[in-house]
């Protein structure tokens, strides 16, 4: 009896720490990929380039990202979870070092491209990682307490772009985001709890090292078609991609809006709009309670009027409603991502890093086309164009919700 007590209490132990060390993981990826959109300011200053060109590094790094999602699915599938993790942090920790003697915009760019890369393994691998590891329930729990992390690691990322921009050159802001990623590297390191790492191939089998090289790619070609062929997976990506798209690209495209006039805001005061991530922090921690209590349909219906009311709301152009409406469309938008993973990690019955990294490289796709997109409407009419913009994806999100919904109706007839 206490051998069986013993065992039980140090899966949760086991549990816990892998649940804490995804979780510090997951800080440290979004800090160090939404820093730069917190520097701005500083960025155009330093490489003499304007505002608006300057928000493309965001585009390039999440580019990179999207397309390294799928490569690590693989990868992930074939020698386990735990390795790509710990190597591409480590790499990420070291990649920091070149930030520090970049010379011009475009050799930026360059190493954002790469760091974009090493970024994508801890999103790629997190939620198959919890779906392996953890009980159906404390998924759901992990998951939410996942999406939390983000939105941390984004708040923390761009607060502290701000405040490198207001009071420190670039070369010692780079220092500062060296030391602090080391540090949630080897806090990663020391909690992952090695054993934990599943060796699966897809539907869970281990990899047999006499298969033909053609047939493990075969097999990852299958692997992705499976996710992509099912309409209620394509919808889910699409959902969170065009969210994301429009979401994330507010946010920098206002910091040039309250450091114009009216405003002028300070380098730093255009980074404390970057707060309103805060209600999505809250948000995210509650979803699976809400997405028991109410139904997933019901969840995207409030995400969507909070999005739409909160991009209208800044259209009065106050401080007060500029703030309230990115207090809503944060909420709204990490509600609408909280479903969205929750239900790709919960489908996926088998291949189950491909269908997350799917989503998340739609969704990180996303967020690379969107600064493109957003500008040309910045550039027509500024802010009012930005939130015209908005509406129209937000007119495709719509669309999405309801096919989504029309086919799981069609598939059962109990409301999902």
């Amino acid at each position: 009896m206490q051998a069986v007590l013993d065992t039980i209490i140090d899966n949760k132990q086991r549990d816990t720490r892998l649940m804490w060390a995804l979780c510090v993981a997951s800080v440290v990826v979004y800090i160090n990929l939404y820093l730069m959109q917190g520097m701005l300011p500083l960025l155009a200053e330093h490489f003499s380039v304007p505002g608006s060109q300057a928000t493309l590094i965001l585009s390039v790094t999440s580019f990179s990202l999207a397309f390294s999602l799928l490569i690590y699915a693989v990868v992930s599938d074939r020698i386990g979870r735990h390795t790509p993790i710990v190597v591409s942090l480590w790499l990420l920790a070291l990649s920091n070092l070149l930030l520090i003697w970049v010379e011009d915009f475009n050799a930026l760019v360059y190493v954002r491209f790469l760091q974009g890369i090493l970024l994508a393994a801890v999103p790629a691998i997190a939620m198959a990682y919890f779906k392996e590891q953890l009980s159906p329930s404390t998924m759901l729990k992990a998951a939410g307490i996942y999406i939390m992390a983000n939105s941390i690691g984004g708040i923390a990322g761009r607060l502290l772009g701000g405040v490198m921009s207001q009071f420190l050159s670039w070369q010692e802001s780079m220092w500062l985001l060296f030391l602090v990623t080391l540090a949630g590297v080897a806090l990663t390191n020391y909690l992952l709890p090695s054993g934990a790492d599943a060796k699966v191939m897809s539907g869970g089998q281990t990899s047999s090292p006499s298969r033909s090289k053609r047939a493990r790619l075969l097999q990852d070609f299958y692997g992705f078609s499976h996710h992509l062929t099912d309409p209620q997976m394509r919808l889910a990506y699409a959902i969170g991609g065009i969210t994301f798209m429009m979401m994330v690209n507010q946010f920098s495209f206002i910091q040039l809006h309250l450091m114009a006039a009216p405003y002028e805001w300070s380098r730093f005061q255009a980074t404390l709009i970057f707060l309103c991530y805060s209600s999505g922090t809250v948000a995210s921690y509650f979803t699976a309670k809400w997405l028991a209590k109410f139904g997933q349909h019901k969840l995207y219906q409030w995400s969507w009027c909070l999005m739409l009311l909160g991009s209208l709301l800044t259209l009065f152009d106050t401080t007060l409603t500029i703030c309230m409406g990115f207090l809503m469309t944060a909420c709204g938008f990490f509600l609408t991502h909280s479903c969205c993973n929750s239900f790709v990690a919960m489908r996926a019955s088998r291949d189950r890093a491909k269908a997350t990294s799917l989503y998340l490289c739609c969704y990180y796709l996303g967020a690379a086309l969107g600064g493109p997109y957003l500008m040309l409407f910045w550039h027509k009419a500024e802010w009012q164009g930005v939130v015209m913009g908005s509406l129209t994806l937000l007119a495709l999100i719509a669309l999405s919700i309801t096919r989504l919904r029309y086919h799981q109706t069609k598939m059962s007839p109990i409301a999902v």
